[in-house]
């Protein structure tokens, strides 16, 4: 996949850590001036975190770059919602005839309705300056679903998804009724791992492959701190192996379907 060029986030990050090394100063350095730890600035500079209009006004006075980053933010970049290590990923996303994902914890974030997206994102900490545009960003990339033609999406979810709140009964109700809708579209195909199946291999973390047009893979591990994104062979290969483990201990489509409705109703009665 040829990328040319780099995004305007990419840019502002770039300008972050030039213009503070111009400056002479370490993170440690920058993060005393603008009331942040050393880890913090780190963070930023490297797109583990995504920067804030406060923190970029901070650093403009702190380098005293008249407003610089400030400008960059509104003009450039505050639309790109998505951390820097989630965007190489999305694109990949965008171009795959067919995705492979398994979850233990979250409903997949194609599949998420607004509501559930927004008490994930506040479970995780998110800002409420962040929120909204987080959200959104999460909502957008599920047009890759609505593509002609749209790419196959096999889902393995571990039931715990579907039984552990998430915003509230209101919220699950709607979310587990948009999974039985979404399993109802001949190019999504979802299966459920029941909590019979105790503990088993694919507990260990959650991932996706993806198949690209010119015949190749790539693969999304998420752990606490980011996604990894990777197209070596035999990372592929262990991860190939891995989700035939869990979707051999899924429930076939019928079965789902029945544990999808039981589920709704604990929700909505």
């Amino acid at each position: 996949m040829e990328v040319v060029g780099i995004s305007p986030s990419e840019y502002l990050l770039r300008e972050l850590r030039r213009r503070r090394a111009t400056a002479g100063l370490t993170q440690a350095q920058l993060g005393e001036r603008v009331f942040c730890s050393d880890s913090q600035v780190s963070a930023i500079e490297t797109g583990t975190k995504p920067p804030t209009l406060p923190y970029l006004t901070a650093v403009d006075k702190a380098l005293d770059t008249g407003g610089y980053f400030a400008t960059l933010w509104d003009e450039l970049v505050k639309g790109e919602a998505a951390p820097v290590w989630l965007r190489e990923w999305i694109q990949i996303e965008r171009e795959a005839t067919a995705l492979r994902w398994y979850e233990h914890s979250f409903v997949p974030g194609l599949l998420q309705t607004e509501a559930y997206a927004r008490a994930v994102f506040r479970a995780a900490g998110t800002p409420l300056a962040e929120l909204d545009q987080r959200v959104a960003a999460r909502l957008e990339r599920q047009a890759v679903l609505a593509r002609d033609p749209a790419p196959q999406l096999f889902v393995v979810l571990d039931e715990m998804v579907l039984r552990r709140a998430c915003g509230g009964p209101y919220v699950m109700g709607e979310q587990v009724e948009h999974l039985l809708s979404c399993a109802e579209q001949p190019h999504i195909r979802l299966q459920v791992v029941p909590l019979s199946a105790g503990i088993y291999s694919g507990l260990a973390g959650t991932f996706i492959l993806a198949d690209l047009p010119d015949g190749s893979r790539a693969a999304c591990v998420d752990h606490q701190l980011e996604s990894q994104t990777t197209g070596q062979s035999d990372s592929i290969a262990r991860l190939a192996l891995a989700w035939d483990v869990v979707r051999d201990e899924a429930l076939p489509l019928g079965q789902t379907l029945d544990v999808l409705k039981e589920a709704a109703k604990t929700w909505t009665t």
